[in-house]
This record gives structure tokens, sequence and C-alpha cells, in this order.
């Protein structure tokens, strides 16, 4: 007999009979998938008002003046804290409670974690937005915002890492499994050095406002260690099953990770030209690992998705690379280069990251809310294309207009 129907027999106090653990068992599965959805609505609502919306106010700003000085670097701050910890960070949450004891055979767990994650989570973004907004009461809520999101962060991995697998004799872990841990990690240190330094700002501090040079460094961390290698990840287990392609190179994604791992640590201790160019090695790994480029074993699955999800999928690797390569060129760069890293870090967080939420979440979270269809494939092909060309024009005009190539990039 499986742990599930031990576990939910403990809970009820009797013996049950199959019919009745089938039930509760379909019941449970309901409900987890409603949890999901829950992150994944979180998610989209941080993309949209405290994300994109303060970022589109920023823009506006910043263009009508022509400089980007102009803005506030705490509301920059707030709009990256929200696409990163508040949307793709509350996608990840939902899709590792949902997916990761699934794919791995873990026994049951207490659904009263992910309900208290979701919360403790929402609360931390949210804070955090507020109070370096509008700086109210910030040296208290600052730091709280950050204890809400470390707690949460604990309850996901005392999840996702606490049970024994129901297949005991397979002690081996596979190397996607790897990868997500890595990302994990990268987590964990984003979470635990914007909470120390929330609490430098409190007590130091004049605003919520983290220095540049040491925000440059925890966009490193919190993006090259803590999303890529979480797509990867689940790259690696997926994209092998909808794209129809030959098997993972496991060690080569390893690797990948390590030297990008690498290239983060080389951020923080000021070796820039040297963390670039691992950087750039990194993708190129983890693109060779992937095997995306190669011609596939078989048909992509394409039933429910538009057909051009294996192209955004395969383009958004390819902004990765842009994003790295831009990076190269920025720490070369003899001059003020604001606009390329700026163009680097969302050649990376939109063409990248955000196309892949994009892809993957419109394949996958029908199948995980109840094999539900999308209302429209031809609406997936519009958002993905839209988010295309709306990051072209942001990179593009960003090297253009900052580095004073094309003044007239600024409109």
């Amino acid at each position: 007999m499986s742990a599930l129907p031990t576990r939910i027999e403990k809970e009820v106090g009797r013996t049950l009979t199959p019919i009745e653990i089938a039930s509760i068992s379909a019941g449970r599965e309901a409900t987890l998938s409603r949890l999901l959805m829950l992150y994944i609505g979180t998610g989209l609502l941080f993309m949209l008002l405290p994300g994109t919306f303060l970022g589109v106010w920023n823009l506006l700003a910043i263009s009508s003046h022509r400089s980007a000085s102009i803005v506030s670097p705490a509301w920059i701050q707030a709009h990256g804290h929200a696409q990163i910890f508040g949307w793709i960070g509350s996608f990840i949450l939902g899709i590792g409670f949902y997916s990761i004891p699934k794919l791995r055979r873990l026994n049951s767990f207490a659904l009263s974690r992910v309900y208290a994650a979701w919360g403790l989570w929402t609360a931390g973004v949210s804070l955090h937005w507020l109070c370096t907004v509008y700086e109210w009461h910030w040296r208290i809520l600052l730091p709280a915002s950050a204890i809400f999101e470390l707690t949460a962060f604990a309850l996901f991995f005392v999840t996702v890492s606490g049970h024994r697998p129901q297949d005991s004799g397979k002690e081996k872990l596979d190397n996607w499994v790897f990868v997500v841990i890595s990302g994990t990690i990268g987590l964990m240190l984003a979470l635990l050095l914007n909470f120390g330094y929330s609490i430098y700002l409190g007590l130091h501090a004049a605003s919520p406002e983290i220095p540049t040079i040491f925000d440059e460094k925890l966009l490193a961390l919190e993006t090259w260690g803590f999303l890529v290698p979480f797509v990867w990840g689940f790259s690696a287990k997926w994209l092998p099953v909808f794209l129809g392609l030959r098997p993972t190179y496991g060690k080569v994604l390893l690797g990948a990770v390590s030297v990008t791992f690498a290239g983060v640590v080389a951020e923080f201790i000021n070796w820039t030209r040297l963390a670039t160019m691992l950087l750039v090695i990194g993708v190129i790994m983890a693109t060779v690992a992937l095997r995306l480029f190669i011609l596939p074993e078989r048909p992509p699955k394409l039933k429910g998705v538009h057909s051009s999800f294996p192209f955004f999928v395969r383009l958004s690797y390819l902004w990765a690379l842009v994003a790295a390569l831009l990076g190269i060129w920025a720490a070369i760069s003899t001059h003020d280069a604001h606009g390329i890293w700026g163009a680097s870090r969302h050649a990376l967080t939109v063409g990248f990251l955000a196309m892949m939420m994009f892809a993957i979440g419109q394949r996958v979270l029908p199948a995980f809310s109840g094999m539900k269809l999308l209302f429209s494939t031809k609406l997936m092909f519009a958002s993905m294309a839209l988010l295309t060309i709306g990051c072209l024009l942001r990179v593009g005009s960003e090297v253009l207009a900052y580095q004073g190539f094309f003044p007239s990039a600024w409109s």
C-alpha cells in the first residue's frame, strides 16, 4: 500500500475502502490544482499592476525627460522586485508545489503549508513594493517583508525536499532535479541577502533604495543564480517531451549551471569582465545540453497549443545568449554603459524568462488545472509575438537612446 492512503486513513481515523481513498485523493488533487491557479493568478496580478504598470510609468517619465536619472532608483527596484519575485517567483513556487512532488513521486504533504506559503509570499512581496514606493514605515516593513518571503521559502523547501520518494529503491536523482536544486539555493541566497540588506537599510540608510553597485550584484544572483537554473531544470524535464528533442546531456547542463554560478561569484568580487564571459559560456553549454537546435528525435507535441510554440521556445534561448553577449559589451565598454546593462537585463528577464513563462506556462498549466484547453491558441501566438516585438523595441531602443547613438530612440 502506498504512503498516501496510510496518511489519509490516519487523518480520518479509520480504515477506508478503495473507493473512499480514490474519492479523497481526487478531492486533494482538485484542491492542489486550485492552489496552483491561486499562485498563477497572484503572479499575474503582480506582473500587471506593481510590475508592468510601474515599469510603464517609469518609462514614460524617462522618455519625456530623455534621462533615466529622472526616476527614483527605489521605484525601479520596486518594479524589478515585483516582476522577479511577485510574478515569476509566484509562478515557480506554485508550479514547484504542484509538480515536483509528483515528478519525484514524493509522499503526500499537508496542503495547509501551500496556503501558508502563498499568504506569506504574497504579503512579503506586497509589503516590499509598498514600502519601497511610498516609504511608509519602511524601516520596519522592509525587514518584515523579507522575513515573510524567507518563511514562505522555508515552507516550500521543507515541502518539496523533506519527504522520501514512494519508490525508496530509486535513490539516484535525475540531473534536472540537481539543476532545480541549484536554482533553489540561488533563491535562498538571494532572500538571505535581501533580508540582511533590508535590516542594514532600516538601521543606517535614509531611504529604502539599495545602492546601485550592490543592486547590480543582487540582480545577477536573482536572475542568473535563481531564475535561470530553475528554467533550465524544468526545460530539461519537459522540453524533450514537448519538442521531441533528443535526450539532454545531463552532465553538460550541470556544467552550465556551475559555470553560471561561477559567473555570479565573479560579479560579487568585482571581476565583471570574467563574470560576463562565464555567463556566455554557461548559456551556450545549456543550449547545447538541451539539444535545442539539433534535429529533433520526433515531432513536437502541439495538441492544444499554437504551432509556433517550438519556435518561441528556441527564440527565448537566443534571447538569453543576446543578454549574455550584451553583458560582455557593457563590461568592456570604456564609456558609461548604463543603457547596455539595462538592455542586457531586459533581454534576459523579458526575452528569455518571460517568454519561457508565456510558452511553457500555456503548455502545462491547462493540464495542471484539470486537463482544460486553452481559450484560444491564436491568443497564445499573439501574446508571444507581442512580447517578442516589445522586447526587441525595448532592448534596441535602450542601447540606442541611453548610449546616445540615436537620440530619437527616446521616443
